[in-house]
């Protein structure tokens, strides 16, 4: 994450109010478009059409589509105008991976008339055409295709080549929830909001104040609620309605209506689908069988922590004999600085150049075979980018000035190299669009990091590119900008499954989009602040991860403690002990147990810190290994049916009232185990909402017989967060017998 925080001294409450006006709200400002639909006379008539399994009821001024398996239940339906269309101008300013949409509409066209059905076979078509506010008139077409027990397919286009937005709208009730939507960290219920749906950098702080104001003022880094590093145009609904928008374009779902949903798309044309299934699984398994699916990680990945450091070498080696003394089981190692580390404004960053650090990593063949010998994996850490190492002075290659040279970096419209400020240096990217460029990345991966031995690394970034951007492969920036991070999780598969070790080798992306699933093996939640709250700490991890796994990022996680550390005159955000004590409980339950120093490793409470935080560390890591076979069973869940490892209780248990907190605190380790995290300072104690039946505490193994509506008050010390099975559970019993073998579950406790 590219950052400065410096001090809110000398700036006034004017420029404030300047840039809130123009950035924060000139998006939420913006209005739905509405279409008044005129149907003619022989069309008045209400009529059924049937394609495929599927059936649309026209009702003269509207119309609802169906299975004809349960014409009860509607799966997308309309009352009234459903499309208008228009041309805008977006200008969008990237600053240092945010992106900043000033939308400017110059024509709206919102007088529709609905013509003609067309039938054939599984197809039926829908023409009118759209009265726009300059004269114009242009046909449109609505077409939609049967697609077996999967839903309907639907296709938008417009004839007039001018018009480049599109406006779609369709019916909601008003006690309808929506989720989904990829990462969104700060709400779970859509519903009320308007969302946009664009891969940029989250922020910093995201409504946490007073350090989003700050970062705003400074750098214009804050964030808002809803920007997010892997947005997905998808949600489900608490009516099991699903709708999945295939573009690529910038596009905003207005869910602010009661009774209406809107779907504004800066392009001409639309590729969407409609959902059906019977339960919340379904609609999943339904969406990830069109986006992918992950696979299982390698075994090893889920015997222990895996460990984030730097140092070098002898560092390493202090570090990992100090957690040895304290009984961590230990995985992997996560070496990030293999490249060797700089000191930047923002605390301790990478040399961006893909190359081993030979002087802070001495001895690395040697440390690598001894770390292997003792059941320890390493991993790396690689992004898209690429620096200048010239001023370094000691890498073997300099892989900017080969990429230069070779003309494989994004350029800029006079044809330069595009330089992308980050802290207080700026990198080039490398153009995925092309495939000379792609192969080069790749090899360079498999020479320079593979061939060092490692088995995982993190794959950054990916949410940066400007729509400014000139490719290599002909296509506007503005419809490749959300697939990059596709693009860049592909090449990384394609080193993992080209190589001879590909069944031990798995990496972890941040940004993505839609595909993501299909193309990553694993992903991470990003940078959050060491804080507890939902707009940017603990609490919103665990929000990204429930929405996340229901757009198909099902073997997700995120750094133990969070990772943006501030230093601000007038509030620093330092990871406190409680706070890492507390989220290692989170992370124990979730598809990988990673630590991160932070930004600023000296300032922050690190695993190994003190006996406290290694005893914790310790004992997480053992509850995380505990659960091995068990999240096995999972992630081939994952890979079949595309179900998330991380659940909300909504997806088993739809109706119950526990699965109805409008924000959630508690989730599902599939379907046998609840947890409820600790997610504040000083708890001692919390009250749980648990589904109607007879559940088990891990801990003390009491039995609550719970009925609708209630919560078990549990007590939560450190080391026991509120976890829970039904009474009858084979995994939840499993896990209790293997921690009481363990001596992490004492007879004081039952």
């Amino acid at each position: 994450m590219g950052r400065v925080t410096k001090t809110l001294l000398g700036l006034t409450a004017v420029g404030a109010l300047g840039w809130l006006a123009h950035d924060s709200y000139q998006a939420w400002l913006k209005r739905p478009v509405w279409s008044e639909l005129v149907v003619p006379s022989a069309l008045a008539q209400a009529r059924q059409f049937d394609f495929g399994a599927y059936r649309l009821d026209w009702r003269g001024q509207g119309f609802s589509i169906s299975a004809q398996s349960n014409p009860e239940k509607t799966l997308w339906a309309v009352d009234g105008g459903f499309l208008a269309a228009g041309v805008g101008h977006a200008e969008v300013e990237e600053h240092r991976g945010a992106l900043f949409v000033d939308e400017r509409r110059q024509v709206l066209c919102q007088q529709q008339s609905l013509e003609s059905f067309t039938q054939q076979g599984e197809r039926l078509t829908l023409r009118g055409h759209l009265q726009c506010d300059d004269g114009r008139v242009s046909g449109y077409a609505l077409i939609l295709q049967a697609d077996g027990q999967r839903g309907v397919s639907m296709a938008v286009a417009v004839d007039e080549p001018a018009l480049n937005r599109l406006y779609l709208s369709w019916q909601s009730e008003a006690d309808e929830a929506f989720y989904g939507f990829g990462e969104q960290f700060t709400e779970f219920n859509l519903k009320h909001w308007r969302l946009p749906i664009l891969v940029q950098e989250q922020g910093i702080g995201r409504g946490l104040e007073p350090l989003t104001t700050g970062a705003n003022l400074n750098a214009r880094a804050g964030g808002d609620w809803w920007t997010s590093y892997a947005p997905v145009p998808h949600y489900l609904t608490s009516k099991l309605r699903s709708f999945f928008s295939e573009s690529a374009a910038y596009q905003v779902f207005d869910l602010r209506a009661e009774d209406k949903v809107q779907l504004e798309v800066h392009a001409s044309t639309l590729v969407a689908r409609i959902y059906q299934g019977e339960d919340p699984a379904a609609l999943i398994e339904a969406h990830t069988s069109v986006v992918g699916r992950m696979p299982p990680l390698p075994a090893w990945t889920q015997q222990g922590a895996i460990l984030g450091m730097q140092g070098g070498t002898d560092k390493v080696r202090e570090v990992l004999n100090t957690l040895k003394t304290a009984d961590v089981p230990v995985s992997g190692l996560w070496v990030q600085d293999w490249v060797g580390q700089r000191t930047t404004t923002f605390g301790k960053q990478l040399w961006w150049s893909w190359t081993l650090d030979q002087q802070h990593y001495h001895g690395w063949p040697a440390l690598n075979a001894e770390l292997n010998a003792q059941g320890i994996r390493t991993l790396a850490y690689v992004n898209p980018f690429l620096v200048d190492v010239a001023e370094k002075g000691d890498d073997s290659r300099n892989l900017y000035q080969e990429a230069l040279k070779a003309d494989y970096l994004v350029k800029d419209h006079s044809g330069k190299p595009l330089e992308l400020l980050n802290t207080s240096f700026s990198a080039g990217l490398v153009d995925l669009t092309n495939p000379a460029a792609h192969a080069w990345l790749k090899g360079v991966l498999n020479e320079e990091m593979l061939a060092q031995g490692f088995s995982g690394w993190m794959a950054d970034f990916g949410e940066a590119l400007p729509f400014e951007s000139v490719l290599a492969s002909g296509e506007p920036a503005e419809l490749v900008h959300n697939r990059f991070p596709e693009l860049w999780a592909g090449l990384n598969r394609q080193v993992v499954e080209e190589s001879p070790r590909r069944d031990e080798l798995f990496f972890y992306t941040r940004a993505a989009y839609s595909r993501s699933p299909g193309l990553t093996t694993a992903m991470w939640l990003g940078d959050q602040m060491v804080t507890w709250d939902r707009h940017d700490g603990l609490h919103s991890a665990l929000i990204g991860l429930l929405s996340g796994g229901l757009s198909g990022f099902s073997i997700n996680h995120s750094d133990i403690g969070g990772y943006t550390t501030i230093n601000h005159p007038i509030s620093n955000y330092h990871r406190s002990e409680e706070l890492l004590l507390r989220w290692m409980e989170f992370a124990a339950f979730t598809a990988l147990f990673r630590s991160h120093e932070g930004n600023r490793p000296d300032e922050n409470v690190q695993p190994w810190s003190n006996e406290v935080t290694q005893q914790q560390f310790a004992r997480m890591g053992k509850v995380f290994a505990a659960l091995a076979d068990y999240r096995s069973t999972l992630m081939a869940e994952a890979s079949t049916r595309g179900l998330p490892l991380v659940r909300p209780l909504w997806l088993h248990y739809p109706q119950d009232p526990a699965s109805q907190a409008p924000v959630p605190e508690s989730f599902m380790l599939g379907s046998e185990l609840l947890i409820a995290p600790v997610l504040a300072p000083d708890v001692t104690e919390l009250e749980v909402a648990l589904p109607e039946g007879t559940w088990v505490h891990l801990w003390s193994g009491q039995t609550h017989q719970v009925n609708a509506a209630d919560k078990v008050r549990t007590p939560v010390p450190v080391g026991e967060p509120a976890v829970f099975y039904r009474a009858g559970s084979a995994a939840g019993q499993a896990l209790r017998e293997t921690l009481q073998a363990q001596g992490l579950i004492t007879a004081s406790q039952e």
